[in-house]
């Protein structure tokens, strides 16, 4: 039996689809805006196959299209969400008109920049967000403070800060200037903040905090607010995903 004949999540089958992220679908199935063969959904707790007829808000889903990726070189003030409920502006806002529905792989905070990967298919940016990729983030990250880089080398054997264990974080002084420094930090979970809870931690509040690599990914020459599309034998290579079939005339 395939895996379409066993059914699917229908959250997933949404953000698969490229409409919303997993969550953002199960906020819209309680808000009573999927169904599934005429029923109306109140919770997520339901599985759908190929056979399933979905509508979202009264519309079918669109035909399933190839897995899209693009950088994205996010400045600093812009919030990684849809909607923001305090107004402030998004990601979303920001992009270009062209650019198919998007969701992001993964966040970077208010106050952070650089590299932001997007993509059309919610199924993709749920991979690429798992630890259990071994894609490692690294960032350009200034530090207010004198470092000792002793502790930041005792961050290789991981850190609990407040109840939360943190693995592995390789983290390089750069160069120390006055009482600010600047040190490239690579890691591969990517929880909340954790650079910058780490920092504070060690005694070195983050005054800047810049993406560089997202996996095989870079920032590169990437000017900010600037997308570029991977191209997709890059994309099919990276993520060890089968040629596209060609039809071939006859």
């Amino acid at each position: 039996m395939s895996e379409a004949d066993k059914g699917e999540r229908i959250a997933k089958v949404l953000a698969r689809a490229g409409l919303c992220s997993r969550r953002e679908a199960e906020r819209w199935i309680e808000a009573g805006r999927v169904s599934v063969d005429g029923r109306v959904l109140d919770g997520p707790a339901v599985t759908v196959t190929e056979a399933s007829v979905i509508l979202v808000d009264g519309q079918p889903l669109p035909d399933k299209e190839e897995p899209r990726l693009w950088r994205y070189h996010k400045p600093a003030g812009l919030v990684t969400t849809h909607r923001d409920p305090e107004g402030r502006p998004t990601v979303f806002d920001r992009l270009p008109p062209d650019l198919p529905r998007v969701v992001s792989v993964g966040r970077l905070d208010l106050a952070s920049e650089g590299l932001l990967l997007l993509t059309n298919d919610g199924g993709l940016a749920r991979r690429l967000e798992l630890p259990a990729s071994g894609w490692t983030r690294r960032y350009r990250v200034r530090l207010h403070g004198a470092v000792d880089e002793r502790k930041l080398s005792r961050l290789a054997d991981g850190v609990t800060v407040e109840g939360v264990r943190y693995g592995r974080i390789q983290a390089v002084l750069d160069v120390q200037k006055d009482s600010n420094a600047w040190v490239t930090i690579s890691l591969t979970e990517g929880k909340n903040r954790e650079i910058r809870k780490v920092m504070a931690y060690l005694g070195y509040p983050v005054s800047r905090l810049i993406r560089l690599a997202y996996g095989p990914f870079q920032l590169g020459r990437l000017e900010r607010g600037q997308v570029d599309e991977v191209s997709p034998k890059v994309l099919r290579e990276q993520l060890g995903l089968p040629p596209r079939k060609r039809v071939h005339a006859r």
